[in-house]
Order: C-alpha cells, then sequence, then structure tokens
C-alpha cells in the first residue's frame, strides 16, 4: 500500500496560478504592438498615425507593468524574481544539469530579459515621440527639442528596433529550450496562468506557501493604473506646442 501511495504521489501533480490577468494581457498585447508598430513603419508615411498609436500604447503598457512589478501580485513583483548577480550567474551556470533550483515565476535570466526588454521598449517608444523622417512626419513632441537633437533621437530609435528584435529571439529560443529540454510548458502559463507541477517534496514545500499560488489578479487596480497612465500620457501629447519644421517653409 505504502509503495503504491508514493508512486501515485509522484505521477500526481499540484496547479498553481502563477500568472495574473494583468500581466497575461501585458504580455500578449506587448505582442501584438510590436508588430503592429513594425508593419505600420514599413508600410510607409501614409501609415504613420498607425505607428504612432502602437507606440502610445506601447510606452501606456511598459510604464503599467513597471508599476505593476512594485504593486502587482506577487510574482509579478520585480522584489520577488529579480536576483542578484551571483544568484543569475548560479543558474545559469546550473541550466543544462539535472539538479537547477526550480521558479515559478520567472527565472532569475527570464528576469534579467524581462528587464532589458522593458527599458530597451520603454526607450524606443519615447524616443520615437520626438522623430522626424524628414520628409512628412514628425513625432508630436518634436517641438520642444531641435532639429539636430530629433534627428538623433530618430537614429537612436531605428537602431534599438534591432537591439530589441535580437532580445526577443534570445528570449524565443529561451522558451523553446524549456518547453522542449525542461518539460516546463511556460508557453501554457502565460495563457492560463496556471503551472501543472509535479508532486514532489521539493516542490510541495514551494506550494503550501501561501503567497506562491496567487488569489486575485487585482484587476480593478490594474485598470485604474492604465486609465491614469492613458490620461497622463494624452494630456501630454494635447498639450504640446505644434510642431513647425522646415518642410513647412
Amino acid at each position: 500500500m505504502s509503495n503504491n501511495t508514493e508512486t501515485k504521489k509522484e505521477h500526481s501533480s499540484i496547479t498553481i496560478k502563477v500568472w495574473d490577468l494583468p500581466v497575461r494581457i501585458f504580455h500578449w498585447s506587448l505582442v501584438v504592438l510590436f508588430i503592429t508598430a513594425y508593419v505600420t513603419n514599413s508600410l510607409g508615411s501614409d501609415y504613420f498615425i498607425y505607428h504612432l498609436w502602437s507606440g502610445y500604447a506601447l510606452i501606456v503598457l511598459v510604464i503599467f507593468r513597471i508599476v505593476w512589478g512594485v504593486v502587482g501580485t506577487y510574482h509579478a513583483r520585480f522584489t520577488h524574481f529579480l536576483k542578484n548577480p551571483i544568484t543569475t550567474a548560479q543558474y545559469a551556470l546550473s541550466l543544462f544539469k539535472k539538479k537547477e533550483k526550480y521558479y515559478l515565476g520567472h527565472n532569475p535570466l527570464g528576469a534579467v530579459m524581462v528587464v532589458i526588454l522593458l527599458i530597451a521598449t520603454l526607450v524606443q517608444a519615447i524616443t520615437g515621440l520626438f522623430t522626424n523622417d524628414e520628409i512628412f512626419n514628425v513625432g508630436p513632441l518634436y517641438a520642444y527639442i531641435d532639429d539636430e537633437l530629433s534627428l538623433q533621437l530618430t537614429s537612436l530609435h531605428r537602431q534599438l528596433f534591432y537591439w530589441i528584435l535580437g532580445a526577443i529571439t534570445l528570449h524565443i529560443l529561451a522558451v523553446i529550450f524549456h518547453v522542449v529540454f525542461k518539460r516546463d510548458n511556460i508557453i501554457k502559463a502565460m495563457f492560463t496562468g496556471k503551472k501543472n507541477l509535479p508532486f514532489t517534496g521539493e516542490i510541495n514545500s514551494q506550494a503550501t506557501d501561501a503567497q506562491v499560488s496567487i488569489s486575485s489578479s487585482k484587476i480593478w487596480l490594474a485598470i485604474a493604473i492604465l486609465i491614469v497612465l492613458a490620461a497622463i500620457l494624452a494630456a501630454v501629447i494635447l498639450t504640446a506646442p505644434e510642431a513647425v519644421t522646415d518642410m513647412e517653409y
């Protein structure tokens, strides 16, 4: 009997709610908006307005995620998933071993990628507000700076895209590695918010922690934050002076 019970435990699993709804919506919205921004830019100046709106949405979303990293649910907080350099390096070295430490939320390397993508995307989106294509279109905050600085920010805006694309490629490869080789379906978890974990002593001790499985997504708080951020961005853009370029003389 005892042997059968132990065998059942080894093959059973526990379901833990890890990712709240705002984090999941943020993640997939970021994917859609990044693609939209790229496509609308590639289609030319006639689609510039849609490119701008993609940028506005990206700014609101990324700042929201930063705020959510402070006031959001347990696994969404930076204080939970950001680790010191030594811990991060130790995790990286243990990746190809069978005994690396398991993390319910972002692992240390994933946490570094989250921060890099957030900062790079925010910088790219904000620089887009000051851009100048030297033909027809300028960003909504172009009037606050001179033409030379605008062109420098435009160059940074364009170059950052390729750096972000490289980071995204690394992120996708890391996800594939975890799904295929580590048998950890983190893609499914980012849709459902849940992880099915094997019933082992280590996992079970984590699962009994009251802070591990989140009980609420704090949806109303997330909505309030998004409304405030959108209102602030709208106020900044609508009160900006009208841009006058050399093209209009």
